[in-house]
């Protein structure tokens, strides 16, 4: 069975940096399209970024463009969410997901085929 596997979260005071990384078991992530979503206590799951396959088309949540970069390295089969200037409001479980597309209805969580388990970001002094 398919597995995603996030890492990189942890605690971080507001207006740092984390790296987060999905790697993947029993499929090749250059192959599909993969998403971050990220669900706040109490709060509904929220897509974050999409990547295609390729790599090149991507998409931002409005709120994270400009301090969220989604990418790709491909000599290790992951993908990276690199988050600057990071809020008490960023704080959630952070999940990869794959799907075969990154278009315009990317932030449809129900379509996607696999997920990891998430990894907790908790921002605050």
């Amino acid at each position: 069975q398919p597995q995603l596997v996030e890492s990189g979260g942890g605690l971080v005071q507001p207006g740092g940096s984390l790296r987060l990384s999905c790697a993947a078991s029993g499929l090749t992530l250059s192959e599909w399209a993969i998403a971050w979503f990220r669900q706040a206590p109490g709060k509904e799951l929220e897509g974050v970024s999409c990547i295609s396959s390729g790599g090149g088309n991507k998409h931002y949540e409005d709120s994270m463009k400009g301090r969220f970069t989604i990418s790709r390295d491909n000599a290790k089969d992951t993908v990276d969410l690199q988050m600057s200037a990071l809020k008490p409001e960023d704080t959630a479980i952070y999940y990869c997901a794959a799907d075969y597309v990154c278009g315009p209805g990317w932030r449809r969580h129900e379509e996607y085929n696999y997920w990891g388990q998430g990894t907790q970001v908790t921002v605050s002094s």
